[in-house]
């Protein structure tokens, strides 16, 4: 097979429809999940931001558990799609159990089923399609340019559904309420997720003799991967851009109940917060061939340090507050496109180094990445709400809980965006890809 082949358009859209389908739950999660829990579940604030954290020792062994298998599997299809279609019906049973909360039971009880749907939701479920995705787009092609704008094209498809889902899900609780509202978030996460698994092809490792990648074995792998200082820099790249992105997105549905007084506005700034990164990552495939993915993300990251500095001084002050979030939106769209590409290259550069491609386990980073930063992102909403007091359904807050909404939802970004900034100017895999493409070329040979 020409592994260096160019991805037709439509298989570009293809593969980004998963990603929009992964962001159902990603919204979801990030968004309004930890306000279920409080607000309509009746849980603490506290007890569930505990829960977060503890789902996330379990990540780190799923994932890399995960990445293991998919790396070891063999089929007529590859090895990432057949975890596709395996996740598709999984997430539509997970995204209706994880918004059932039985009412009539203990809060002792609510939270172990809390915790059980949780963990399958976001610990096997996602630990699948997170995992599987990120490693076709290493297995579609070889191209990088072709890499790039596959990746542009997911991330687009990925926003937009985050503007879309962000946009719907209070309309559908407040005109269908929470049962309805699975119902229909899971069967859409379902059907796009599925999409790449069945129409998305692999041509990168497998054997055109008898159409079954090989595989080096775990034990070769594992230390490979490990050795990849580019694995550990895309995990902590990753890791930091979804805390940052689920951490804001959870504390603004509290700013605007608490600070602004205005539950709508919800809907203005998730708009707003979303539809920015859509347009600038048209530009993204351009300008990473021209230029870099690093200088691409770097700039991206200045513009979350400004974005979100604004949000952290605007306070009631809509103008400057929506100023901040588009600013924000547009930096931090940049972050995502890029990270599926780096996760990319950094396989090849772990087989041109190592002589051990894995593309299961190097996928890995960015689930692992994903999950530590949704999950410790909405844990520290809900441990910052409770150690101010937080007491949900009340007509007025205190002040230490005003304040504490606001540097919440601004000036933490702020700060762990400085820190993305000098994460991404380390990500240099890229000068070495003209001598990787040159040397596994020649092997191939």
């Amino acid at each position: 097979m020409n592994e260096s082949k160019k991805i037709p358009f439509w298989k570009k859209i293809a593969y980004g429809s998963g990603a929009a389908g992964g962001n159902v739950m990603s919204t979801l999660l990030a968004s309004f999940l930890l306000s279920y829990y409080t607000n309509t579940a009746g849980i603490a604030a506290a007890a569930i931001g505990t829960m977060f954290v503890i789902a996330r020792l379990l990540d780190g062994i799923t994932d890399f558990a995960m990445g293991g298998i998919v790396d070891k599997t063999n089929t007529k299809i590859g090895k990432a799609r057949p975890w596709l279609i395996i996740c598709a019906p999984l997430m539509v049973i997970g995204i209706i159990l994880i918004l059932s909360v039985p009412q009539g039971w203990s809060e002792a009880a609510k939270l172990v089923y809390a915790y059980l749907t949780y963990i399958f939701l976001n610990c096997v479920v996602y630990t699948i399609f997170g995992i599987a995705h990120t490693a076709l787009l290493a297995r579609m092609t070889r191209d990088y340019k072709d890499r790039n704008t596959t990746s542009t094209v997911s991330s687009i498809l990925n926003n937009l559904s985050g503007l879309v889902i962000g946009t719907m899900i209070t309309v559908l609780q407040l005109n269908f309420g929470w049962t309805v509202t699975s119902i229909i978030l899971g069967v859409v996460a379902g059907v796009l997720i599925l999409i790449p698994g069945i129409v998305c092809e692999e041509v990168v490792g497998m054997d055109a003799e008898d159409a079954k990648p090989h595989s080096a074995s775990l034990k070769e792998q594992l230390p490979a991967v490990v050795k990849n200082k580019y694995f550990w820099i895309a995990l902590i790249l990753g890791a930091l851009t979804l805390f940052v992105n689920a951490n804001a997105i959870a504390a603004q549905i509290y700013y605007c109940n608490e600070v602004l007084k205005n539950p709508m506005y919800m809907a203005v700034l998730m708009s707003f917060g979303q539809a920015p990164g859509i347009i600038v990552l048209f530009f993204m495939p351009w300008f990473s061939n021209k230029f870099s993915k690093r200088v691409f993300m770097a700039g991206g990251a200045i513009l979350m340090i400004i974005g979100f500095a604004l949000a952290g001084m605007a306070g009631t002050n809509t103008n400057m507050l929506l100023a901040g979030v588009i600013i924000r939106a547009i930096g931090i769209g940049p972050m995502f496109a890029g990270l599926y590409a780096f996760t990319a290259d950094a396989a090849d550069y772990g087989e041109w180094k190592f002589g051990v491609r894995s593309e299961g386990l190097m996928a890995s980073s960015q689930s692992i990445g994903s999950k530590i930063g949704i999950g410790f992102g909405s844990a520290c909403t809900a441990w910052i709400l409770a150690a101010v007091n937080y007491a949900p359904n009340v007509e007025s807050q205190s002040d230490a809980v005003i304040n504490a909404i606001r540097f919440d939802y601004g000036w933490l970004g702020a700060i762990i965006s400085i820190v993305l900034l000098i994460g991404v100017l380390l990500m240099d895999v890229e000068k070495y890809l003209p001598e990787i493409r040159k040397t596994i070329g020649e092997k191939k040979m």
